[in-house]
C-alpha cells in the first residue's frame, strides 16, 4: 500500500481524456521530466468521439493557458469563436419577445452592493442583466469581448468559447505528445485485470497488450469501462429532475461567408425541450434536446426544421441518446472517472467541458505520492465533485421551474414539487424573502455557478423577492453609482468594440499578442 504512484493511465480519449492529460502533465512537468511520474493516454483507433460539446465556460482560458497552449493557433486550428453568455428564448412565457441574458461579467460592483434589491425596488425601466451589466447589448449588437490589441487570454469583457469539438480532441492530442511529454498509446481495451486488493493492475489491449499502471483515469465515455464496469460502481439517474433524454444535432452552414456572427449561445425553449444554436466561424451547430416522454422524435424533428429552415433537407441530423445523471462515486480504489464516464446532464449550461476541467485539476493538485495516501484523497475528490453534479442539477432544474408556460406536458411536469430537488426548493422559498448575493447561500470556495448566475436567471425570468425599501436606504447612493457606471461602461464598450466576425477574422490573419 506504501507503494509510489508514478504511471498514470487515462484509458480514452476525446476532450475528457485529453484535456485531463494536458492538465495534470503541465502541472508535474518537473517530474515527467525527471522520470518519476509517466502520463499514458490509451485511446482506441476505431471508436469515435461524441464531438457535439461546443460550449464552455470562462475557465478553459485559463486552463489553456496553464498548459502553454497559444490561444491563437487553438482559435485557428480548432474553428473557434467567443462566448460572452447564453440568450434564454421563450422559456418564460413562450412567446416570440420572451428572452433573456445569462451573461459571463459579474453586476457591477458585485462585492461591495447587491444590486438586485434596488433594481427590484423602482430600477427597472430596463432589464436586470442591462442594468447591471454591459454584456447583453454587447451580444445582441454582434460585438466581440475583445481587440486585436489584447492579448492571449486577456478580455474586456469576460468570456468562453465555442469550438469544433471535432477539432479540439486532435488539436490536445498534438499538443500533450509534442510539449507535454504524453504518452499516447492508440489500442483496443480487450480487458481490465484486478489486483487482490480490488485495485486496477492492468488493462489488456489488443495492439500494444498489458499496459500496467499505479492510477487510472476512466475517460472511456458512457460505457465507463472502468469504473462502471470492471468496479461496478452504480449510476445514478436523475430523470426524475432533468426530463430531456434525446438530441438532435445538425451543422448548419452560414447563408454567406461574411453572415453575422452570435457571440453567446441561443437556446430557445420549444414544446418539450429547447434548440441550441452556436456559432463558429464557419457553421452554427444546432441541435434539439428533448424528453422523449412528452413528444416523438417526429414531432421533436419537424420543431428542429421549423428552426433551422428548408436547408435542412439536405444536411446530415445526428440522434444522440441521453441518460441524465452521474455514478454514484466517481473515485473508487486507483481508478477515477472524468468526463461522460462520470455522467452526463443536459448541456443547457454547457457544464461538461467544466466538470472535465475541474476534476483534471483536482486530481493533478492533489495528486497522490503513494497509494497509501489515495483514498484520503480519493474522498475528498468524491465529497467535492458530489457536491458540484448536485449544484448543477439544481441550477438547471432552476431553468424550468421559474416557467408560467403551461401550454405543453413537459412545461407542466417541470413544475411538480416531487420533480424538484429539495436543496433547490429550500433556495427558493428563502429567495422570496432575500436575493441571492455572494457568499449567502454560496459558500464553497470553487462554486460552479456563482449567486451572480442565480440572479441573472431568477430576475430574467421575473422571479419576485419581496423588497423592505428601509433596508436599501443604507446603500441606495452606493447602488445607484453602479447602475449609472454600467450606462457609461456600456455605451464605452458599445463605441470600443469591434464586431465578433471581424475580430475572429483579424486573429486569423494577424494572431493574437503572446503575453
Amino acid at each position: 500500500m506504501t507503494r509510489p504512484v508514478e504511471q498514470l493511465v487515462i484509458v480514452g480519449g476525446g476532450t475528457a481524456g485529453w484535456l485531463t492529460a494536458g492538465v495534470i502533465a503541465a502541472r508535474h512537468q518537473g517530474r515527467i521530466k525527471a522520470g518519476k511520474v509517466s502520463v499514458t493516454l490509451v485511446e482506441s483507433p476505431n471508436v469515435p468521439i461524441i464531438g457535439v460539446g461546443e460550449g464552455t465556460w470562462p475557465t478553459l482560458r485559463t486552463t489553456l493557458e496553464k498548459m502553454g497552449v497559444s490561444e491563437t493557433a487553438f482559435f485557428r486550428e480548432c474553428d473557434v469563436a467567443f462566448k460572452q453568455g447564453a440568450k434564454f428564448a421563450r422559456w418564460t412565457t413562450g412567446r416570440d419577445d420572451d428572452f433573456y441574458y445569462h451573461p459571463l461579467m459579474l453586476p457591477q460592483g458585485f462585492a461591495q452592493v447587491n444590486l438586485v434589491p434596488h433594481w427590484l425596488g423602482g430600477m427597472q425601466d430596463r432589464s436586470f442583466c442591462d442594468a447591471v451589466c454591459p454584456q447583453g447589448e454587447l451580444c445582441e449588437e454582434g460585438l466581440a469581448p475583445k481587440t486585436i490589441t489584447t492579448p492571449e487570454y486577456q478580455a474586456v469583457a469576460n468570456y468562453a468559447y465555442h469550438l469544433d469539438a471535432g477539432k479540439f480532441a486532435p488539436f490536445l492530442t498534438r499538443h500533450c505528445t509534442e510539449k507535454l511529454g504524453v504518452r499516447h498509446v492508440q489500442a483496443d481495451v480487450t480487458g481490465v485485470n484486478l489486483a487482490a486488493t480490488g485495485d486496477i493492475a492492468s488493462i489488456d489491449t489488443r495492439q500494444a497488450g498489458k499496459i500496467e499502471g499505479d492510477l487510472f483515469v476512466d475517460c472511456t465515455g458512457f460505457s465507463s469501462l472502468l469504473l462502471g464496469g470492471a468496479l461496478g460502481v452504480p449510476f445514478r439517474d436523475c430523470g426524475d429532475i432533468l426530463f430531456c433524454d434525446r438530441a438532435l444535432a445538425v451543422q448548419v452552414p452560414y447563408d454567406t461567408a461574411d453572415a453575422a456572427m452570435a457571440s453567446h449561445t441561443i437556446s430557445t425553449a420549444q414544446s418539450s425541450g429547447w434548440i441550441w444554436d452556436i456559432g463558429l466561424p464557419t457553421r452554427r451547430g444546432t441541435g434539439h434536446v428533448y424528453s422523449s416522454r412528452h413528444t416523438t422524435d417526429e414531432q421533436a424533428e419537424e420543431e428542429l426544421a421549423r428552426y433551422v429552415g428548408p436547408a435542412i433537407k439536405d444536411l446530415s441530423v445526428r440522434k444522440i441518446t441521453i441518460r441524465s445523471g452521474h455514478r454514484e462515486t466517481f473515485w473508487k480504489n486507483n481508478c477515477v472517472a472524468v468526463g461522460l464516464a462520470a455522467g452526463f446532464l443536459e448541456p443547457l449550461e454547457a457544464s461538461a467541458i467544466v466538470l472535465i476541467e475541474l476534476s483534471a485539476r483536482l486530481i493533478a493538485e492533489q495528486m497522490p505520492v503513494c497509494r497509501e495516501v489515495m483514498d484520503i484523497i480519493a474522498a475528498r475528490f468524491n465529497e467535492t465533485t458530489s457536491y458540484r453534479w448536485g449544484r448543477i442539477i439544481d441550477f438547471l432544474k432552476l431553468h424550468y421551474v421559474l416557467t408560467r408556460r403551461t401550454d405543453t406536458a413537459f412545461w407542466r411536469d417541470n413544475l411538480d414539487p416531487d420533480t424538484i430537488p429539495d436543496r433547490l426548493k429550500t433556495l427558493l422559498h428563502l429567495w422570496k424573502y432575500q436575493s441571492p448575493w455572494c457568499f449567502d447561500e454560496f459558500d464553497r470556495l470553487e462554486e460552479v455557478f456563482p449567486a451572480a448566475s442565480y440572479q441573472y436567471v431568477l430576475y430574467g425570468m421575473g422571479f419576485r423577492t419581496e423588497v423592505t425599501p428601509e433596508d436599501n436606504a443604507a446603500t441606495e447612493a452606493l447602488a445607484r453609482r453602479h447602475i449609472t457606471e454600467n450606462v457609461a461602461a456600456t455605451q464605452r464598450l458599445r463605441t470600443q468594440l469591434p464586431r465578433n466576425r471581424d475580430l475572429i477574422r483579424k486573429i486569423h490573419e494577424y494572431g493574437m499578442q503572446p503575453i
